[in-house]
């Protein structure tokens, strides 16, 4: 086996040996990589591409703030503010203000009706939203079945996919029976039964993974249980941290080594762990960008989400190729 098989067998067709042409250094080059859940304003977003990000889905902010940076790195996609019930999550939150949260106070299909579904989708998707997010959270208010349904109707309008905040019992299942594309959490408040992993993944749904926030509590085994039926089952699965949540403490401007360890512990290793992180959705253009890993394959599977949470953003001419 060539040093390119042996690389490709553990980290996927993307990965090469490679020479970074102006430190000299040598390591392996990948595709570059996003997180597919961050809020940026509460982060300083500087510090990602160095930690190996080269782009990001921002999936609750201000919706102005966000279009003036999306062409910047990382490369951001968004999805503006939550569009959740009249006093539903995040409402009240002290890291949600105002211009992150759009109260939908009605199933209104009709365009610039206050507080209806369509409008608040063309809010959205005139501030140059890539995707939807609704809210399906138990612990309040939550969006009607009707309203749901209208918010998805107006969505498909516009060409733009839904993510839902799927939170408690229940929450899940609805989000798969509406027909909701991604979940912005891999089901963490109850063990899915079969038939809804199954539907999930019949209707194409992706799970993003966050499942390192949710370290020390008991909503991590609900998380991984879940997540390992739904990859088995050929679910698609996009890496995600969540970052600026803290619930969990400080998590790292960068590549997380503790969410790759989550998801190797889930039962995604080798590349189908690589394609967690290189997966486009929905639709980020990271073109002229790769990942830069130094030095070279561990001996030890387990050791690869260190070595890959090693890894930096660089142009993509500056890396070349070691003969093979």
């Amino acid at each position: 086996m060539t040093d390119l098989d042996a690389l490709q067998a553990v980290l996927g067709p993307g990965a090469r040996p490679v020479r970074h042409a102006l430190t000299g250094e040598t390591g392996i080059g990948l595709p570059p990589f996003t997180d597919h859940h961050v809020h940026l304003h509460l982060i300083d977003a500087a510090a990602l591409t160095a930690g190996g990000i080269a782009g990001v889905v921002d999936l609750g902010g201000d919706p102005d703030a966000l279009a003036g940076r999306a062409a910047g790195t990382p490369r951001t996609a968004y999805a503006g503010a939550f569009l959740t019930a009249p006093g539903g999550y995040p409402s009240g939150r002290g890291w949600a203000p105002d211009a992150v949260v759009c109260a939908v106070t009605s199933a209104s299909a009709s365009p610039g009706v206050a507080g209806g579904a369509r409008t608040a989708v063309d809010e959205m998707a005139d501030a140059g939203a890539s995707v939807i997010k609704v809210v399906l959270h138990s612990g309040g208010p939550a969006l009607a079945d009707d309203v749901l349904a209208a918010i998805l109707d107006a969505a498909r309008l516009r060409r733009l996919p839904v993510i839902a905040h799927a939170e408690g019992a229940g929450m899940a299942q609805r989000a798969v029976r509406a027909g909701v594309d991604v979940l912005a959490h891999v089901p963490f408040s109850e063990h899915l039964h079969g038939e809804t992993i199954a539907a999930a993944v019949a209707d194409g749904m992706a799970w993003i993974s966050t499942l390192a926030i949710h370290a020390g509590s008991p909503d991590a085994a609900v998380a991984r249980t879940n997540l390992e039926r739904f990859a088995a089952a050929g679910g698609r699965v996009l890496y995600g941290t969540d970052l600026g949540n803290t619930q969990a403490g400080p998590q790292p401007m960068g590549v997380s080594a503790a969410e790759l360890s989550a998801l190797q512990d889930a039962g995604i290793r080798g590349p189908e762990l690589v394609r967690t992180l290189t997966d486009g959705w929905p639709g980020l253009s990271v073109a002229g960008l790769a990942t830069f890993v130094p030095g070279t394959l561990p001996d030890d599977e387990l050791a690869l989400p260190g070595l890959l949470a090693a890894s930096r953003v660089v142009p993509a001419e500056e890396l070349l190729d070691i003969a093979r």
